[in-house]
């Protein structure tokens, strides 16, 4: 029914954006010591690892609404199976903001709705260029996390193997897009989508 559907989406949003992430898999870096770093260091590192909790917001948000237009089984079947995975990333980067004194993006459940309607909206093109848009999502992620990790403290080597396997799952959904039809994007949308992921990224690492 549809209101049982509108019930365990709203449900799931709220999950997302105010309870904390569930992970199969071991946290990567766990095992590493901690390395010594300075107060700046540490704000540095929590806020670039904020920024990438929000990202994780909005792709499970954009995941969500992609979903829930999508009228093929095997591309909502992938669709579920990376967002599982993003849930995961959503439990790593808690984890690390927490270990450096860091908090979450107070702008989480603003930037979910609007990561939300945009996956809506994707997928109302039909699915072919809604996998269009998920493959470029993934790849500008890819790139955007190579950047962090090439930002982080030096010796912050647990948040950086936190980061290279979020980099490893993004590539994996790229191709998995690619590989069910998608439709490459026109290079507008690809910068437009490129500005959006700017602001995102240079407000959440202050607020």
């Amino acid at each position: 029914m549809a209101i049982d559907r509108l019930i365990s989406e709203f449900d799931k949003a709220l999950r997302t954006v105010f309870a904390p992430a569930p992970t199969a898999r071991a946290v990567p870096g766990a095992t590493l010591p901690e390395a010594e770093l300075s107060e700046a260091e540490r704000h540095h590192a929590a806020a670039l690892m904020r920024v990438n909790h929000c990202g994780e917001i909005c792709a499970q948000a954009l995941y969500q609404g992609q979903a829930l237009t999508s009228h093929d089984s095997a591309i909502r079947t992938a669709l579920e199976q990376a967002a599982w995975e993003e849930t995961e990333h959503l439990a790593w980067t808690e984890r690390r903001i927490a270990e450096l004194g860091g908090r979450k993006s107070l702008l989480n459940p603003l930037l979910y709705g609007g990561a939300l309607a945009m996956g809506i909206v994707a997928g109302k093109f039909g699915d072919a260029w809604s996998l269009g848009f998920l493959a470029e999502t993934e790849r500008q992620v890819e790139a955007h996390l190579d950047s962090h990790k090439a930002r982080l403290p030096e010796k912050d080597v647990r948040s950086w193997e936190i980061l290279e396997q979020m980099r490893q799952d993004e590539v994996s959904h790229g191709q998995t897009a690619m590989r069910l039809g998608a439709h490459e994007l026109p290079a507008p949308v690809k910068n437009l989508m490129r500005l959006a992921s700017k602001l995102m990224t240079e407000t959440t690492y202050r607020i």
